[in-house]
């Protein structure tokens, strides 16, 4: 059996590639620098699925991944894993002993954000650098061992640039997760070898039609008659004008044959625009 390619937000190490290494434990991850490359690299062929991050506990929506399924590249979701997030503080091996007078520390904006606390707290001398993903900051830190900076990232980026945690789990939430999604172009079934769904959802946009007063709550009427549990909306900017909004809505059931398509059929005739963005398992990380 040929090892199918799945690419992930690089550099290795990255959350993205421990939602890559649970997921297709038996297949090939090819990092990516950017989120739309990773997606952009299953449209072009040259990987069959990508895992991309969706949302964050504590720093909301990824916006870049659903405005360019949205509006660039319409892929289909066809799973989902939900990951703890554990961050570290980390340094050069040659710079342990004098971690507490860090002078810059590195990180993607999100990682940097969800450690505020300990950082108030503990560095305040520190100035922060933004990079594409916690696993590039460690990288880097790996890469200027002159340099008495830090990076905030996961252990297995730790254990991948050999770096030396000083301080272990920073994040200021405990509940902290990030929940990632698998695309393809077509609706495909996943069945990870070692994870268990624990559940199926079904994600849909809608456009509303302007200029028609109490339109959201007929849309959500649709659902609540038909006992169908909506465990996310969230409206994005339509690109095409102030006030112009499309609404991403999560439904915690699996595409049936009476009751979604029945919700669907109903906010049609309301003349809103429905799209099936994806009906798939989801799975837990321990």
């Amino acid at each position: 059996m040929v090892n199918r390619k799945i690419s992930f937000l690089g550099p290795k190490a990255t959350f993205t590639d421990i939602a890559v290494n649970s997921l297709f434990p038996d297949d090939v991850g090819v990092p990516y620098h950017t989120i739309p490359e990773c997606i952009d690299a299953v449209e072009n062929n040259e990987v069959e699925f990508t895992v991309v991050p969706l949302e964050n506990t504590i720093e909301g929506s990824v916006n870049l991944t659903i405005d360019y399924l949205v509006h660039e590249q319409p892929l289909h979701i066809v799973g989902e894993l939900v990951v703890p997030i554990r961050q570290h503080l980390m340094v050069h091996p040659a710079n342990q002993a004098k971690w507490e007078e860090i002078i810059t520390i590195y990180s993607h904006s999100h990682a940097i954000a969800q450690c505020h606390k300990f950082l108030h707290k503990r560095l305040r001398q520190s100035t922060y650098e933004y990079m594409t993903s916690t696993a590039a900051a460690a990288k880097h830190v790996c890469d200027h061992p002159e340099e008495n900076i830090g990076a905030i990232a996961n252990e297995l980026a730790a254990k991948e640039y050999g770096l030396s945690i000083v301080e272990r789990n920073i994040h200021d939430y405990d509940n902290n997760h990030t929940r990632f999604v698998v695309l393809h172009k077509d609706r495909v079934n996943i069945t990870p070898t070692n994870l268990v769904p624990i559940g199926d959802k079904t994600t849909i946009m809608i456009t509303l039609p302007s200029d028609q007063a109490g339109a959201l709550h007929q849309v959500l009427s649709a659902f609540a008659w038909r006992k169908l549990n909506l465990s996310k909306i969230e409206s994005r900017p339509m690109k095409t004008g102030l006030g112009n909004y499309f609404f991403i809505i999560d439904i915690e059931s699996k595409l049936d044959d009476i009751l979604i398509p029945g919700a669907i059929a109903e906010l049609e005739a309301l003349s809103c625009s429905v799209k099936i963005l994806g009906t798939y398992p989801f799975f837990l990380k321990k």
